[in-house]
């Protein structure tokens, strides 16, 4: 059943729709594991950063439709944040898996045939990159987008397939393998996008800033970011290697 808190995104402008799925900025909420390495204040304002960013990105597609996929109690929050710039959906249930198993029910029940969804720290993403993603679920049931430490930050079908992100260890390093067999055993053909990385740990910080002082104009709030708390950042990473 459907939650009466949702807004069905109707009509869809294309075939084509990119989901974020994303959390009300809060202390406590948002990129926890960074929590060790800086001050909540810049962990929050990190995390808004990547939002607002990977929203611009989402957004500079075209023949796209962007949308954000949050928990009920973040809707109003994630809504009044983003200045009603894309809409945003609860999903049902609780967790990550919820949230995933919403954007397909929710989207393609609203007649878009390729969905994508999206995690929210990976603005530094090439668009190309999510062009290619379409192209491929145009040719398979199931596009994949994995990350280096075993995750993936993107997944897109055609169709709703309840099951297909249950048991799946979201957040660890098992969490690509599990869905992969999820797929096999559901006989969905798969396609591969580049492997990328996307924003949980300082180390992935580090490996971020030289990018986005080369370019910032790919991800400029974060960039911006990093001009305001790169040197506590910097300050705890030479901290931890002593």
């Amino acid at each position: 059943m459907e939650s009466h808190n949702q807004t069905l995104v109707l009509p869809a402008k294309h075939s084509r729709t990119l989901v974020i799925m994303a959390k009300a900025p809060r202390p406590g909420a948002v990129k926890t594991r960074l929590n060790q390495s800086l001050p909540p204040a810049a962990v929050v304002a990190l995390y808004r950063c990547l939002l607002q960013d990977t929203v611009a990105l989402a957004r500079s597609l075209n023949d796209v439709d962007v949308a954000v996929m949050c928990p009920e109690s973040d809707k109003e929050e994630l809504t009044h944040f983003l200045d009603n710039a894309v809409p945003v959906v609860a999903q049902n249930g609780e967790g990550l898996a919820a949230g995933l198993v919403s954007v397909f029910a929710h989207f393609t029940a609203a007649g878009i045939q390729h969905v994508i969804a999206f995690n929210s720290d990976s603005p530094h993403l090439a668009p190309s990159i999510l062009e290619n993603a379409f192209q491929a679920l145009s040719e398979s049931d199931l596009v994949i987008g994995p990350t280096h430490d075993g995750g993936y930050y993107l997944v897109g079908a055609k169709d709703a397939y309840p099951t297909l992100f249950e048991n799946d260890g979201l957040g660890t390093s098992s969490a690509l393998e599990r869905l992969v067999a999820r797929a096999k055993a559901l006989k969905l053909s798969r396609s591969v996008t580049e492997t990328f990385y996307d924003i949980d740990v300082a180390e992935d910080l580090i490996r971020l800033a030289p990018e986005l002082a080369l370019a910032p104009a790919r991800a400029p709030r974060t960039a911006a970011w990093f001009a305001q708390w790169g040197h506590a950042l910097r300050q705890t990473h030479r901290m931890g290697d002593q």
